[in-house]
């Protein structure tokens, strides 16, 4: 069965290198992320995954924690399940993996007042940017679909600016509007480092986890 992956960095798209998988990376823009799940379906694929890092909405979650979602909670407060079988199969590869919802929204969720107040709403463990495209397109047209991500930034963390800018929609690295936000906001260097240590942990466990996709 065809398979079609989407995620927002193409660093998390490498990750799947040497898997028979369609992989797309739309750095978080929210048109292309709906586009091109939909071009995955209409090449082909019969299953969709969301593959990438996240941002903790519940507390007790650490950087590199691995979530296999039961569900995606919609930004109009629907939730989307997972696939049970599928879902079922990834956990018994994956035990460490942590079953639980995740709320998928257009935009990013950088403060932790917005998590705190995301996660009340919806109860989800985490939240990222493709999840939700990934799993109406599928409810839409009847396929199964499942997400699996890893903790990055957590829920007490405010994401600093700079790290907002940092993808262009192609999920590369944009290193200009990084510069551009660090020359006026120098202070904010810190939460950068910060963030991108965390973001490395987070990839580096889905390196391990790309073992429950096959």
């Amino acid at each position: 069965m065809s398979t079609g992956v989407v995620t927002g960095m193409l660093a998390e798209a490498r990750l799947l290198a040497g898997l028979d998988f369609r992989v797309v990376a739309t750095g978080g823009n929210p048109v292309a992320t709906a586009a091109r799940t939909e071009q995955l379906i209409r090449d082909g694929a019969r299953r969709l995954i969301s593959f990438g890092i996240a941002g903790a909405l519940d507390p007790r979650l650490r950087p590199g924690d691995l979530i296999v979602a039961t569900g995606v909670v919609l930004p109009n407060g629907q939730t989307v399940l997972g696939d049970a079988d599928w879902l079922q199969s990834v956990r018994r590869k994956l035990p460490e993996a942590i079953p639980g919802t995740i709320a998928g929204c257009s935009s990013a969720v950088a403060t932790c007042a917005d998590k705190a107040a995301l996660h009340r709403r919806t109860g989800a463990l985490a939240v990222d940017m493709e999840s939700h495209h990934v799993a109406s397109a599928a409810h839409g047209r009847g396929l199964p679909f499942m997400a699996l991500r890893a903790v990055a930034d957590l829920a007490d963390d405010d994401l600093p600016p700079a790290a907002l800018v940092g993808l262009d929609s192609e999920g590369r690295p944009a290193i200009w509007p990084v510069l551009c936000s660090l020359l006026s906001a120098p202070g904010q260097m810190p939460a950068l480092i910060r963030a991108a240590l965390r973001s490395r942990v987070a990839l580096k466990a889905l390196l391990r986890g790309r073992a429950g996709l096959l």
